[in-house]
């Protein structure tokens, strides 16, 4: 009898022990699933974070492009690039130079403008003088058409103004107006050059015309210079 006490007392405490055994590896693998369900979740919680910050990053984007499209302001006109003054005081501007017809406005890189993406209507550029500022972008268009644009300053005398006025009048693909954004009192503008002078009578006047006035820069050679946007 007391062997089988004895026996009987071995198997409850090797069962004992097996059991614990048993529970320490169940706790273990439900501490293990716990965290592997912990590190799942916040692993959810970043990607669903990632995919929220795309969509909105995403629907900016879309609706910058849409206003872009439709919207009232062009970064550029599409001109990227600088100027390279030359020895004779011209600067010949390196880079591109848009040419599409655009309705919406232009900034443009340089005030006045040397070229760029423009208004399909040019300003009428057969010797025109303007005594109020014309818009950019329909200057630019007749600069595309090989005009010379003269442009100045409130700072600018009267008589030079007079004097350039007589100039342009009498000369065609010309055109003249103000222009108090610009640096300098007065300034000579062709497609892609551009140069300032001190007076009329400053000799460069001439020897711009000379050279721009449908000159070899000009993207449309003998495309008119009347029929378009007169003020």
């Amino acid at each position: 009898m007391g062997s089988a006490k004895n026996s009987s007392a071995k198997d409850g405490s090797a069962k004992d022990g097996s059991g614990t055994a048993r529970k320490a590896r169940i706790e273990e693998m439900r501490r293990t699933e716990q965290s592997r369900e912990r590190r799942n979740r916040v692993l959810t919680i970043a990607a669903s974070v990632v995919v929220v910050v795309g969509l909105v990053v995403g629907t900016v984007v879309l609706v910058q492009s849409q206003s872009d499209d439709g919207g009232s302001t062009a970064a550029d006109g599409k001109s990227k690039g600088h100027f390279v003054t030359g020895s004779d005081g011209v600067k010949t501007w390196k880079g591109t130079l848009g040419r599409t017809h655009v309705t919406k406005t232009v900034k443009y890189p340089t005030e006045p403008p040397v070229g760029g993406d423009h208004n399909q209507v040019w300003m009428n550029c057969n010797g025109d003088v303007y005594t109020k500022e014309v818009d950019n972008m329909n200057a630019v268009h007749s600069l595309e058409h090989g005009s010379v644009w003269v442009t100045y300053t409130s700072k600018a005398s009267k008589a030079d103004v007079d004097a350039l006025a007589a100039k342009v009048k009498k000369t065609p693909y010309t055109l003249m107006s103000p222009d108090d954004e610009q640096k300098d009192p007065i300034m000579l503008t062709a497609w892609g050059h551009q140069r300032t002078v001190t007076s009329a009578d400053d000799p460069n006047v001439g020897k711009f015309f000379e050279k721009f006035v449908q000159g070899e820069q000009t993207p449309e050679p003998g495309a008119a210079c009347t029929g378009g946007l007169a003020k």
